[in-house]
């Protein structure tokens, strides 16, 4: 219990402690941003195994001794502990990543120290019980992750950046108009005392209110189609270890999770908001896959999947069944891993040939051959290829449609896999494979830390099926699905568990 805060803690003293001796060296810079999240990485293994011990029984601490829900707490359950396992590990990739690659960016320890705070407000968020300390965190993550993007302060990267903030600044006051009208009728912020009180005393007009705002609002956090618009441009602009963290990790932990702990936790899923779910699922999968066919960017193809891969994990919660939660949670995974690598990927082809453009590249696979093959893994796995985590995380979502007589979404779902599919070996054929131009002669390899970071991820994705296994699924995965299956019962079995 008493490790808790140390998820926030640790990266904030990173933060404060590189904007302070950062200067001094890009390699103490480098040491703090990539010491904070390998012990978080850590913490996160210990913390699992400790819920374990437990019978993943929620753990709760009171912040300060005030007792909920009359002070703020953090709630560590299979839910939380899967989503810090996977940010840590991501952002642990990022920061090795970062060491070569951000060297010809001007003030290292300024990208170390908003890179921390982002990391804070991501670990942050997965672990509040209370609602607007949720709103805080989301807030920290945003501010942070606006001025990532901006870093390069190249036209593009400004432009985009300003996209991002009007849109999310926007998502926010949704958030926060939503949680004031649930404070002004619940008279808490407690997360498991607001839907003690909606239990109590059901208000329908209001939680539909809420439930539009807060719609509104993470829906634009996580991308959802019609509330995309600033990710094709935020994400191909910011530094590559950045884009691997806003597509990664940032948009599930501030938008995905926070939808769905809200929704299935808080105020209650009905069949219409399931229906809801599944309708902008499907649009999110059709409209993203079928305008990264159509790119010729690189990054900006990866932002466009990153839509559409969304639209499959929320059309799979929208299922409302346990095993359309189980395959929605195995496919925010491995859709984590596997696009973290593939911004990765994208990383080390601008670090070595300055060209984002498809139609400039071509044949790097005889220079570049961990890059060639660690992004054949990632493009593979997204792809749904077997037998790489991503072909049995959409074989789930298939299957569990099929179970739920959705026959229409279990189809879209498979041909949407096949213009996936199209667009990757695209991407493959017109960046690694082909003639070798002139100008790509004397190209060498990324840097080895560079190489490092997607071996890792590319491991994770040819392995990450591992997960399915008896033994394993029932400490990482079984966990996280009883948790949303609970629904309101989240309530109770907080209350039950406080110390």
């Amino acid at each position: 219990m008493l490790l808790m805060p140390l998820f926030v803690a640790i990266p904030l003293l990173g933060a404060f402690l590189n904007s302070l001796l950062g200067k001094i060296s890009n390699r103490i810079s480098d040491f703090i941003g990539n010491l904070v999240p390998a012990i978080l990485v850590v913490l996160s293994f210990f913390s699992l195994f400790t819920l374990k011990s437990l019978n993943f029984t929620p753990i709760v601490y009171k912040m300060g001794g005030w007792v909920p829900p009359f002070g703020i707490c953090f709630v560590l359950d299979g839910f939380s502990i899967l989503m810090l396992i996977t940010i840590n590990i991501i952002a642990l990739t990022a920061t090795i990543f970062s060491i070569p690659y951000m060297e010809k960016y001007t003030d290292k320890w300024k990208y170390y120290t908003l890179f921390l705070l982002m990391l804070t407000a991501m670990n942050g968020a997965v672990l509040t019980g209370d609602m607007f300390n949720l709103f805080v965190w989301l807030e920290i993550g945003a501010i942070s992750s606006y001025a990532l993007v901006a870093f390069g302060t190249e036209q593009e990267e400004l432009e985009a950046s300003f996209k991002y903030a009007i849109m999310s600044s926007s998502a926010s006051l949704f958030i926060l108009i939503g949680i004031a009208f649930l404070y002004s009728y619940t008279s808490t912020l407690n997360m498991a005392d607001i839907g003690k009180i909606l239990l109590e005393k059901p208000n329908s007009t209001l939680v539909g209110f809420v439930s539009v705002l807060f719609l509104l609002g993470f829906g634009l956090k996580s991308a959802l189609v019609p509330f995309h618009s600033w990710l094709p441009d935020a994400h191909p602009s910011a530094p590559a270890p950045i884009s691997a963290m806003l597509s990664g990790v940032l948009i599930k932990s501030l938008g995905i999770y926070a939808l769905v702990r809200v929704f299935f936790n808080i105020l209650g899923v009905t069949n219409t908001l399931l229906n809801i779910f599944v309708i902008l699922g499907i649009i999110s999968m059709v409209f993203g896959g079928l305008l990264a066919l159509y790119q010729k960017d690189l990054k900006r193809l990866l932002a466009y999947s990153t839509i559409s891969q969304v639209g499959y994990i929320i059309f799979s919660f929208g299922l409302g069944t346990s095993f359309g939660i189980f395959a929605g949670l195995f496919h925010l995974i491995n859709h984590a891993v596997a696009k973290a690598l593939l911004f990765l990927n994208s990383g080390s082809l601008v670090y070595s040939t300055g060209e984002r453009d498809l139609e400039k590249l071509g044949g790097l696979k005889e220079k570049m051959q961990v890059t060639a093959a660690t992004s054949l893994l990632g493009s593979m796995s997204v792809s749904g290829v077997p037998p790489l985590g991503g072909f049995w995380s959409k074989l789930l979502i298939i299957i569990s449609a099929l179970n739920a007589k959705h026959f229409l979404g279990a189809t879209i779902a498979i041909l949407m896999s096949i213009i996936t599919l199209a667009y990757y070996l695209k991407l493959q054929k017109m960046t690694f494979f082909g003639i070798l131009r002139q100008q790509w002669l004397n190209l060498k390899e990324a840097p080895i830390l560079m190489c490092i970071s997607m071996i890792f991820l590319a491991g994770l994705c040819l392995f990450l099926g591992l997960i399915l296994l008896p033994g394993v699924k029932d400490v990482f995965l079984e966990p996280a699905t009883k948790a949303i299956e609970n629904g309101v019962e989240y309530s109770r079995i907080i209350f039950e568990n406080i110390p």
